[in-house]
């Protein structure tokens, strides 16, 4: 009768601390040996800067448009390319990704910048192959806020024959790279 007891309290024990770390989904990061688990940057944890800027000065001519953020918060990562929407008033378009570019996974500490570049061909002002841009969304990879800024760069040219601005959006370099 004894041997029974105690094996019923040994499992018992055995369950509650398999229990404290069952490797489930939290929201609370997890320490491993050492190093805690990186997620996700958030728009709400990153600061915006736009700029430099070397703005197309004719239709035809190509401009860049650069886009730094700065962690403010915990370590965090980047993996994938910027989200990038053009917007012109009732009429958006997506910026696609520079098809030469690699997405690299980056992981930013508090206070480290990571940036990407809009590239663009200016149209001509009020021009049918044109889309008069007025704000810039772009969200982070993993992430579904954005965050806007003004866009004083002039018209967007669009690619023959589609609705598809003629530009492009590069992958996240971290600074130093």
């Amino acid at each position: 009768m004894r041997v029974m007891p105690i094996t019923v309290a040994a499992l018992t024990a055995a369950l509650l601390l398999s229990a404290c770390d069952s490797g489930g989904d939290t929201t609370d990061e997890k320490t491993t040996a050492g190093k805690t688990s990186s997620t996700a940057c958030k728009i709400d944890g990153v600061g915006v800067e736009v700029g430099p800027v070397n703005a197309a000065p004719a239709a035809g001519d190509t401009g860049n448009v650069s886009v730094t953020i700065t962690n403010t918060g915990s370590e965090c990562t980047l993996d994938g390319f910027p989200a990038v929407g053009l917007s012109a008033g009732s009429t958006s378009a997506t910026v696609p990704q520079d098809e030469a570019a690699q997405a690299q996974k980056l992981t930013l500490a508090k206070d480290a910048t990571a940036s990407f570049t809009i590239t663009y061909v200016r149209g001509e002002a009020g021009g049918a192959k044109s889309l008069a841009v007025k704000t810039v969304k772009f969200g982070l990879p993993g992430a579904s806020a954005t965050h806007s800024f003004e866009w004083s760069y002039g018209d967007v040219a669009l690619k023959d024959g589609t609705d598809e601005p003629d530009a492009s959006v590069s992958a996240f370099q971290q600074a130093g790279d």
